[in-house]
């Protein structure tokens, strides 16, 4: 009988067993044994009573054993036995604690799949920054022997050593800087400086800083339509910088010589979309889900050639949700890759003042 209360499942059976006395009691009167009226419906109305009592209590009493462990578990509540009793009568627990226990196993199951998810991204996650700092650190090492073993003598490789040491030094100090500005943007530690700008002025000094590095790659930095006017934005300035930097270096390094790095702009009411494409290799699909992964790398050969370490796209992905907006991608294998992510409309002092406390509050 499910969903039956102890209350009416006492009354069953104090009313069955009832039933078959009264049989036994009818079948010793027509047998002959002397007895009073009365000493029927008393014995039944006793017997009626004591069985359930007695089955109430019981049942309630093993129930409450049985469940109040679990009650307790599932919602860290202590249910007493008067609250027990109640949810009892109108079926509300013993209707819910089926349908509590499969949502609770259910969850449980989801946090230990999470967790294990977790751990495998924090071992992959300090093999990558062993692996990462280990090539610049063994380098460092192998140039320093060769100067103590005679080499500083030598004025024909002394500098150029020394000068790969420094670039191998510098290397390390992009990595730990790098994950330095992660870790404070995670941590909410880093506190975003919000103003009005024009986000077309910012793409052409990017440009221009990463001018040398595209002639030296052989792509041609250019924009889409609509380039020529200003559009102006409301976010931290220097982080957007940071990003779209990032972005763009990203797309000459990975660009074929000849190709073509572009930068459009999206008017989609309070906010701006602004993309920056490639003519690249491209990416595989199957690698687009996690390329904004720290120290992931789709093609970690041809990657590492390019010098970099490996977390420009973390960054830039972090410094988007500090903002509270969004960056995805698109790409296809022999045709290029697209980033394109969103930023508000600059706003007026007293809406921007309110937006930024809006901001932080989130934050």
């Amino acid at each position: 009988m499910k969903g039956t209360s102890p209350r009416k499942l006492a009354v069953y059976i104090a009313l069955i067993a009832t039933i078959v006395e009264a049989i036994v009691i009818i079948a010793e009167f027509f047998l002959g044994m002397e007895m009073h009226w009365w000493y029927i419906p008393v014995v039944l109305a006793v017997l009626f009573s004591g069985i359930y009592f007695a089955v109430y209590y019981i049942l309630n009493e093993f129930i409450y054993e049985k469940i109040n462990p679990i009650y307790k578990t599932l919602h860290n509540y202590d249910l007493g036995r008067r609250d027990f009793r109640k949810a009892m009568e109108d079926k509300r627990l013993i209707t819910n604690v089926e349908n509590d226990v499969s949502h609770w196993a259910l969850d449980r199951s989801k946090e230990i799949n999470q967790l294990k998810e977790l751990e495998k991204y924090r071992r992959e996650f300090l093999g990558n920054v062993s692996h990462e700092l280990k090539t610049p650190i063994f380098n460092i090492q192998g140039y320093i022997l060769t100067l103590l073993d005679g080499g500083l003598e030598d004025v024909s490789i002394n500098r150029q050593y020394l000068e790969r040491t420094e670039k191998s030094i510098n290397r390390m100090i992009s990595i730990v800087e790098d994950l330095e500005s992660i870790s404070r943007l995670e941590s909410g530690e880093l506190t975003l400086d919000f103003e009005n700008f024009n986000i077309v002025a910012l793409v052409e000094d990017v440009y221009e800083m990463q001018e040398m590095l595209a002639h030296r790659y052989g792509v041609k930095l250019q924009f889409e339509t609509g380039h020529d006017k200003s559009i102006r934005v409301f976010a931290d300035r220097k982080r957007i910088v940071e990003a779209v930097n990032n972005l763009v270096v990203n797309s000459i390094k990975y660009s074929r010589s000849g190709g073509v790095t572009s930068v459009s702009f999206e008017d989609q009411g309070d906010q701006v979309f602004i993309s920056i494409s490639d003519t690249g290799l491209g990416i595989d699909e199957k690698d687009l889900p996690r390329i904004f992964e720290r120290f992931y790398r789709a093609d970690k050969s041809r990657s590492r050639d390019q010098g970099g370490t490996g977390l420009g796209l973390s960054i830039v992905k972090h410094i988007m949700e500090a903002h509270h907006q969004t960056i995805r991608v698109q790409s296809a294998i022999g045709k290029g890759t697209t980033f394109t992510f969103s930023l508000n409309k600059a706003k007026t002092k007293k809406g921007a003042e309110s937006s930024k406390n809006k901001l932080d509050s989130i934050s």
